[in-house]
């Protein structure tokens, strides 16, 4: 039986889900190895192959495709353990990374230190040159000055090295003459160039994505060579795909070209999952896992990708799918700070030694403790019984929280609990209200190990209607790795306005981006029959400082004169969308345009053929456990259900437990659930 599989590496655990020919999904964990990821990557497959009764050898026989969510260049960038790089600029602008971009946000924070700069000044260098803005030659590229340069950064050590020169995405002959320069004076050291990595005509932006992806470009090397090797070793000849920040999947020899698209990959792939399991306009989706919260949105059933990413200080200068993070996972650490107030992460427990329950060292009080003090989490069977928690080691961490409030053992254990929520909420509010989305019109799917166990609460606190709990909600990054599509994304700078349009010079840039689509479909095999490509603009008002992206179609990859109108209204409703306003008087300028290359793969429905039968009768009480309520202060007892035992249209009234082999979850009084045919649990609030 062939197998497809999908890997995400998470703060604690590494999730493993497996596909069979029959549509059959299961879903493994396995404890990530902080350092070594290609270990618990292995680690993980291992597992899976005992579960279906197979050895490593025979299971990696079978496996077909393999595709992966990679975490190493975002730990890289967040812990600030990139390798050194070098950045040549055009003489008399050597401050871009220095000066940023004029910010649009924080109006009101006026005392702020001034952060370093990506590339530090005594790495950054200057070479005389000078394209203009139509791409005209306005004084030649000084080659002396290139091999200075090299010179200077064999000294400095350097690791990288990234070229931005201005106008570069207009006219790359610089560009292109200073990489040859660099390969033959510094052999082995990898050159990013801006115009490749991120063609845009926003300097800052695209000089930072250039020097990012150079800062990790031997790092994610390194880790996709070393993954290679582990998988060659153990025997897989299949096909393995990496997850990129576009919602999609990548070729190896695409990421190691352009690694920055590996950056905050594994949390875009929670929506992708959700985009599949619901038909609802406006989702929102929920990623608990062990070390952090993940939330995205999804508006008019699209996932959103936005151009204003951070990491730290920086723009990541590329767009990435809409994907907010905060400290909020279940191994999340809580502690009372010196005014006396509870707090609840971001530091967390991670998967080394993990929160105290697990036996293995820990000792601080987590989330996950104080879901086994609550009871909401059974500790003889976490992982489907394979992992013994250790309900005492959880009650004495969660006493030391207790004795600094001064309140019973049950109280801080839900102290910690609520307080979580609450910091999971306000992240809610950030992608949604604070963008124009009202979450009580919102359909929410829950994902990660941990979300089930909140959801209630949260949802009663944003005033839900309802959510999902997934059947793979503990694999949920996973799941959307599994049924994703190939993707990538080109762009191409051509100014114009409605005012005088430039339509063999649009025609000509989306010619252009459809073949680069072309060949990188073609490359990662994809058939003609299943290549689609989707077509937005970069556009503005006239004056205005920012653009916004919007969507367009183009009958066979062109547009016309007589596309304009419906060109400059989609922009208009696209600018009152997000701010309310518009100025249909006003000139519409284009800036830049760009096109989603997408691969569809074989096999990505499967999962909906595999349908659960309908419940007949009564549905099977499991257990009833006691777990603590906050509003009679008191443990009561709940009836706890099995959800492998649920059938479709099976039905659960709060307050009351359903349990899985990889999570748990909790629904509160008023919550009504119904199972669907995919075996998913539906939440109706009364």
């Amino acid at each position: 039986m062939a197998y497809q599989v999908c890997i995400d590496i998470g703060g604690t655990f590494t999730d493993c889900l497996v596909s069979n020919s029959k549509g059959e999904i299961a879903i493994f964990k396995s404890p990530t190895t902080p350092g070594e990821f290609e270990k618990g990557f292995i680690n993980v497959l291992h597992v899976a192959a005992e579960g279906y009764g197979l050895s490593g050898a025979d299971f990696m026989k079978e496996i077909d495709l393999v595709v992966h969510g990679s975490t190493v260049s975002t730990n890289a960038l967040v812990e600030r353990k990139t390798v050194k790089v070098g950045l040549i600029l055009t003489a008399g602008h050597q401050d871009i990374l220095v000066l940023r971009e004029g910010p649009r946000k924080g109006a009101f924070q006026w005392r702020l230190n001034y952060p370093d700069p990506y590339v530090p000044r005594h790495l950054t260098k200057t070479v005389a040159g000078r394209i203009d803005a139509r791409g005209r030659e306005l004084a030649p590229l000084s080659l002396d000055d290139v091999r200075k340069a090299a010179a200077e950064f064999r000294g400095l050590g350097v690791e990288a090295i990234a070229v931005g020169l201005l106008w570069s995405v207009v006219n790359p002959a610089h560009e292109l003459a200073v990489r040859e320069i660099l390969e033959k004076e510094l052999p082995g050291i990898p050159v990013t160039l801006s115009h490749e990595i991120n063609p845009m005509p926003r300097e800052y932006k695209r000089i930072i994505a250039a020097a990012i992806d150079a800062s990790i470009n031997p790092i994610v090397r390194t880790y996709i060579e070393k993954l290679k090797t582990a998988l060659d070793e153990e025997g897989f000849e299949g096909e393995l795909l990496l997850a990129n920040c576009v919602g999609g999947m990548m070729p190896l020899a695409d990421m190691i070209r352009k690694p920055i698209y590996s950056v905050m990959s594994g949390p875009t792939l929670a929506p992708t999952a959700a985009l599949a399991l619901s038909d609802e306009p406006d989702i929102i989706v929920g990623d608990m896992g062990g070390t952090t919260f993940d939330v995205s949105a999804l508006r008019d059933h699209q996932i959103i990708v936005t151009p204003d990413s951070m990491i730290h200080d920086d723009s990541l200068g590329i767009p990435k799918v809409d994907v907010r993070s905060v400290g909020a996972g279940g191994g999340s650490i809580a502690f009372v700070d010196e005014g006396g107030l509870l707090q609840v992460g971001p530091r967390s427990a991670g998967a080394r030694p993990g929160p105290a329950c697990y036996g293995q060292g820990g000792t601080e009080p987590t989330v996950t403790d104080a879901n086994v003090v609550l009871g909401i989490v059974d500790p003889d069977y976490f992982l489907g019984g394979k992992m013994q928690l250790k309900r005492e080691l959880a009650e004495a961490a969660v006493d030391k929280i207790a004795a600094r409030l001064g309140v019973t053992r049950e109280e801080a254990a839900y102290a910690i609990y609520t307080t979580s929520n609450h910091n999971m909420v306000a992240a809610i509010e950030e992608i949604t209200v604070r963008e124009g989305i009202n979450p009580r019109d919102s359909f929410f799917v829950c994902g990660g190990g941990a979300t089930a166990i909140h959801i209630a609460e949260m949802a009663d606190i944003l005033g839900l209607k309802r959510y999902m709990v997934p059947r793979f909600m503990a694999g949920l990054s996973a799941f959307g790795g599994l049924i994703s599509d190939i993707r990538s994304e080109e762009s191409a700078v051509l100014l114009t306005s409605d005012a005088d349009f430039n339509v063999a010079g649009v025609n000509d840039a989306l010619k252009r981006l459809k073949q680069a689509g072309n060949t990188f479909l073609a490359e990662a095999g994809v058939a003609a029959e299943n290549r689609q490509f989707e077509f937005s603009f970069l556009g503005r008002y006239e004056y205005q400082s920012f653009e916004i992206e919007v969507p367009f179609e183009a009958k066979d990859g062109a547009v016309s004169e007589s596309d304009l109108p419906t060109l400059v209204e989609a922009f208009h409703k696209m600018h009152e969308r997000i701010y309310s306003i518009r100025a249909d008087n006003d000139v519409v300028e284009f800036t830049a345009w760009k096109l989603r290359a997408i691969g569809k793969r074989s096999g990505q429905d499967i999962w909906q053929k595999n349908t659960l039968p309908d419940q007949n009768g009564p549905i099977d009480l499991k257990a009833r456990r006691g777990i603590y309520q906050q509003e009679s202060g008191r443990v009561e007892t709940v009836p706890v259900y099995e959800l492998a035992q649920l059938r479709a249209g099976a039905q659960l009234a709060g307050p009351c437990l359903v349990e899985a082999e990889t999570f748990t979850a909790y629904l509160k009084d008023q919550h009504q659930g119904q199972i669907d045919r995919y075996g998913n649990l539906v939440v109706n609030i009364a």
